[in-house]
């Protein structure tokens, strides 16, 4: 009784398990899907303050989108990168739109002995110009091991709250924009270096759950048989001794 009671918990414990990854399964490949149809969508005119409370990475991570209008450079912020061409910086500058509000702009890498921003080409008075990007959300506080040190001007992840505050800027959006690739013979950050990583390893998983149910189920057999052996044998008669025993 106890065998079969604690068989049958396994079991749909580890089945509930395995169908539950199914449904991560399916909603990861969703998304999967859902974030390849926007990076390669036409890019639409960036959100504006209307649309900001709605923003969330959920439903707007990755989409492509465009702005026009000047670059404060004067107020850009170094944050700390680790990325396929080694460690630096990312250059966060912000935009001022066209529309009239701002937004933060990543336009790309520079390695570490050139994070003078004069050494990008460009001057404080800079010309209009037009970004293409991905939209992404903030990343609030700081990185792994370091948190943000506005005050002693340390970055390690692209808050634009903190960054906004700290640059004295108005009307930002919620949002940044990792800058499309950049022509090789254009000085500057190095843009277009956005590393999209969903991994997907729910199959292992509801297939990991679903043998530990069947090995269960099986095991649970298997005890039941075993111990109905067990109940089974053929008791002595009164007066008999047991099979196998004898007198001394």
């Amino acid at each position: 009784m106890m065998i079969g009671a604690l068989t049958l918990i396994a079991v749909a414990g580890f089945t509930a398990l395995g169908v539950w990854q199914v449904h991560r399964r399916a909603w990861k490949l969703q998304l999967i899907a859902e974030i390849d149809s926007r990076i390669h969508a036409t890019p639409v005119p960036a959100p504006g303050p209307p649309a900001w409370p709605a923003i969330d990475a959920t439903h707007d991570a990755y989409r492509r989108i465009t702005a026009s209008g000047v670059f404060l450079n004067d107020r850009a912020t170094l944050v700390q990168a680790a990325t396929d061409l080694g460690s630096g910086y990312w250059v966060m500058t912000p935009l001022r739109t066209d529309a009239g509000f701002t937004i933060l702009v990543n336009r790309g890498f520079v390695p570490p002995d050139r994070p003078n921003l004069i050494d990008l080409g460009e001057g404080p008075d800079a010309p209009r110009a037009t970004v293409m990007g991905l939209l992404r959300v903030s990343e609030p506080k700081g990185g792994f091991l370091h948190s943000n040190d506005p005050a002693d001007n340390r970055w390690y992840s692209r808050d634009v709250t903190a960054i906004a505050d700290a640059r004295h800027l108005q009307n930002v959006a919620p949002y940044f924009i990792d800058a499309e690739k950049t022509p090789p013979d254009q000085p500057g950050p190095v843009g277009g270096l956005t590393v999209i990583n969903l991994p997907n390893n729910h199959l292992v998983y509801l297939l990991t759950w679903f043998t530990l149910a069947a090995m269960s189920a099986g095991g649970g057999i298997v005890a039941g048989v075993e111990a109905s052996k067990g109940w089974a044998l053929p008791r002595p008669a009164r007066g008999q001794a047991p099979a196998g025993s004898g007198r001394r």
